[in-house]
């Protein structure tokens, strides 16, 4: 009684001491922490004022008017090559999470099985089979047969939260995809009404040249005319002409850009190059909506990219605690029971054949630990990068709403004057004519006055695209367009 007193003295002695020193061993793990991203955003934009109504909550379909238009974006959100990509990423995302869900939860198998084995005469084995008889006049079959089936668990206790952390960093990183999926839409959108309109401007443009030629040409009969009367000279005629003739070159150069900007959009929309339909009479016309900037804060919860740049920050950080759990040891279950037998006929015989298994086990890195170092580390500089990436998406995200809200300012007092000097022009060309006409004008006066009217409506006309695309560029700034 009394060496069975001392062997468990000692016994519990060496857990002590086990004990102690792996607790002395994991009471070094290192530990970094890190500052919190800053979301302190101002409280308004540049000369606006504070209000929250924000276009960025109507959906897409709301905010365009033009048919055509519609019907292009309907057509790329099923279509487009780079958004279906997108979407197999969100299918991959969804993929992970169940695969760590998996390693989190219990292992079970089931497996079954046959072997043969021949062992010497002349060994342990072979001496032992030769003289042991599992039952009266029966000896071992020669070869030796084993046959098994049964069920087998594993299971690694999370106690340190390695595999939940893992998990949830995949949940964040496909909510991540998701955005990045909705960002993608926004901005797919906005490319397809910007070569929308860069489409109707172009035809607008080829109108305004078409309309200048035949103005050109009537201008250089009259200036034959003149000259076969002695009232005009062989240059006036050739200048008039090398006019026409650059404006003609003009011409096919904006039919080709034409055809380029059609092939843009139909690349867009998942089609090989051909006609675009759309309505370009009332492109001069059309109304620039007000915008509704709303508040600075309201781009945390409206633009895509800020949001998968936070789930990205989540995911980071629980990565980062994966890692340093990677310095504690793991606890694992095994188990099993199952049948076992030389013959097939004695596998169904329990409890003979039955066998069962137990083992936990204990497990964690003592001596070189620098791989494990070195992942924490990379995974706290991640982290940390994470924190950059969001502060500078959200900045990022202030800045160009402000800048489209100055640009749509600018452009508002650009077009209003852009307007007053085609009216001038326009009204210069009739009355240059006339001066010349009448001899009381050159015909340089006619030419250079036809060529700023042809350039100031080719100018109002851009300047009504630029309008409209900073419109598209303020509601994707704003966070619209992917709901």
């Amino acid at each position: 009684m009394k060496h069975k007193i001392e062997n468990i003295n000692k016994l519990a002695k060496s857990c002590c001491f086990g004990i102690l020193m792996v607790a002395s061993i994991y009471s070094c793990v290192p530990s970094r922490t890190f500052r919190e991203a800053n979301t302190t955003v101002p409280e308004q934009y540049s000369n606006q004022s504070i209000d929250s109504a924000n276009i960025a909550s109507i959906k897409w379909r709301d905010y365009f008017s033009d048919p055509y238009l519609i019907a292009l974006i309907d057509t790329a959100l099923v279509n487009n090559q780079e958004l279906n990509i997108m979407l197999q990423r969100i299918d991959m995302a969804n993929n992970e999470v169940k695969a760590r869900t998996g390693e989190y939860l219990p292992s079970v198998n089931i497996y079954a099985g046959a072997e043969v084995e021949k062992v010497g005469e002349f060994t342990r084995n072979g001496a032992v089979e030769k003289n042991l008889n599992i039952r009266e006049n029966e000896e071992f079959p020669e070869p030796l047969t084993d046959f098994s089936a049964g069920l087998s668990a594993s299971w690694e206790l999370d106690v340190w939260k390695k595999l939940l952390n893992s998990k949830k960093a995949a949940v964040y990183e496909m909510l991540a995809t998701v955005e990045g999926k909705n960002f993608m839409v926004t901005s797919l959108v906005s490319e397809i009404a910007d070569a929308y309109y860069e489409l109707l401007a172009l035809d607008n443009q080829l109108e305004m040249i078409e309309q200048n030629l035949d103005i050109q040409n009537d201008a250089l009969r009259m200036v034959r005319l003149q000259k076969e009367a002695a009232k005009a000279t062989e240059l006036a005629v050739r200048r008039f002409e090398a006019e026409v003739y650059k404006n003609q070159s003009n011409k096919y150069k904006i039919q080709q850009q034409i055809v380029e900007t059609e092939n843009t959009l139909n690349f867009l929309v998942g089609k090989y190059p051909k006609h675009i339909e759309r309505d370009s009479d009332k492109f001069v016309d059309m109304v620039i909506t007000p915008v509704d900037a709303g508040i600075p804060s309201q781009l945390l919860q409206n633009r895509p990219d800020i949001k998968k740049a936070e789930f990205e920050l989540a995911a980071a950080k629980l990565d980062t605690k994966a890692a340093k759990a990677n310095f504690y040891p793991s606890i694992g279950i095994k188990a099993g029971v199952g049948l076992q037998a030389f013959n097939t006929k004695y596998l169904t015989s329990t409890p003979e054949s039955l066998i069962y298994s137990a083992v936990g086990d204990l497990v964690g890195p003592l001596i070189n630990r620098n791989a494990i170092k070195a992942e924490y580390k990379n995974a706290t500089s991640r982290q940390l990068q994470a924190v950059f990436d969001y502060e500078k998406t959200i900045l990022n995200a202030y800045m160009e709403v402000s800048n489209q809200l100055s640009n749509i300012d600018n452009l508002k007092k650009n077009y209003e004057l852009k307007l007053q000097q085609v009216n001038a022009l326009t009204e210069s060309i009739d009355l240059s004519v006339r001066l010349f006409q009448s001899a009381r004008a050159d015909y340089m006066d006619v030419l250079l006055t036809q060529r700023e009217a042809l350039d100031s409506k080719i100018e109002i006309i851009e300047t009504k695209k630029d309008q409209l695309i900073a419109n598209v560029a303020i509601y994707k700034a704003l966070g619209g367009g992917w709901n």
